[in-house]
Order: structure tokens, then C-alpha cells, then sequence
């Protein structure tokens, strides 16, 4: 009878300790780190249709988005999830979003940096994504203390992955670098 009440008993705490166990090398493998790992994106292809005022994203998009969850969220705990408040950029970050359980936060992009402040104040240690768009996200890179890793980015180039480094030691200068991901842009 004692036997019993004991297995019950441990099985009953097993799935905590494992839940606890999780959350603990989370936060081992993500806010431990020397610095803050920011991917910054633009938006996937989008409907070029004119007229539209919010377009979406075409097949080749969302098959981006998925080449994006998976460049940066298969090996590494994303803490947050930013975008701008357009259909285009929140869905190509919703792969990774859903992948991670995060949500995705709007961000306005005349306020990189206020966006900038919040990411090293709040995700310090952690992985994070910016998706926005052709003509932010290299003034993401600067409001985030680093210098461009390419000078422009076309309309047409959509394969872009800027990668910034912040320390966590503010006396040294964080660093950006850029990759490609996915299926190239028409652009290249």
C-alpha cells in the first residue's frame, strides 16, 4: 500500500520537477549569456497588387516566414518577438512566434529607440526578434548602438538576416553582421 502511494505520489511530481527543470536551463542558456542576440528582419514578399493598403504575404512569403523560425529558432530560446503593426511583418514573424509560445509585440518604428532601450532593458541575455521593413531595419541596427553590416537594402531583397550582438558590458560596442536565409531575392 505504501509502495503505491509513493509511485503515486511521484509520478504525480515528476512532470513539475521536469517543467522546473526546463525553465531553469532556459534561463541558464538565455539570460547567462555576455550578450543580447537581436535578429533583425525585414518582412517577408508581399502582395504588390496596387491599392492594397495592408498587404499580406504571397506563398513565397510565407515560405520565408517558415525559413525564418527555422535560421533562428531551431537551436536557441527566443525571448521576444517585435514587429511592426502591418499584416506583412506579423506574419512573417508568426512561425517563430508560435514555435516559441510568444507573443508578438508591436513596436512603432518611428521610436527605434525606445524600441531599442526596451529590448536592453527587458531581454537582456536573450535571443529577440525585430521584423520590419526595408527602411527601418538598418536604423534598427543604429538605434541598437551598432553600424550597418551592408549600406541599403533594396525593395526587392527580402533575404536578408542582420544579426546584432549587444554586450552586456555597455562599455563596449555592440556588432552586426549580415546573412542571407531562405530561397534568394529576386534582387540578387
Amino acid at each position: 500500500m505504501k509502495f503505491r502511494s509513493t509511485t503515486r505520489l511521484f509520478l504525480w511530481l515528476l512532470p513539475l520537477l521536469l517543467l522546473s527543470g526546463s525553465c531553469a536551463l532556459r534561463q541558464h542558456f538565455t539570460r547567462g549569456a555576455p550578450y543580447t542576440t537581436v535578429y533583425v528582419a525585414r518582412h517577408a514578399e508581399k502582395d504588390l497588387t496596387p491599392g492594397l493598403a495592408d498587404p499580406a504575404l504571397t506563398p513565397a512569403g510565407q515560405q520565408r516566414a517558415l525559413a525564418l523560425r527555422d535560421a533562428i529558432g531551431k537551436n536557441q530560446w527566443v525571448g521576444a518577438v517585435f514587429t511592426t503593426n502591418t499584416s506583412r511583418t506579423r506574419a512573417t514573424a508568426a512561425p517563430l512566434a508560435e514555435a516559441h509560445k510568444l507573443p508578438v509585440e508591436v513596436y512603432d518604428a518611428g521610436q527605434l529607440r525606445v524600441l531599442a532601450a526596451r529590448i536592453r532593458g527587458r531581454f537582456t541575455g536573450q535571443v529577440v526578434l525585430v521584423v520590419g521593413h526595408s527602411n527601418t531595419i538598418l536604423e534598427t541596427i543604429e538605434a541598437l548602438g551598432a553600424s550597418r553590416p551592408v549600406p541599403t537594402i533594396q525593395g526587392d531583397e527580402y533575404d536578408y538576416l542582420l544579426e546584432v550582438r549587444v554586450p552586456r558590458d555597455s562599455t563596449r560596442t555592440p556588432t552586426a553582421v549580415a546573412r542571407r536565409y531562405g530561397a534568394r531575392s529576386s534582387g540578387q
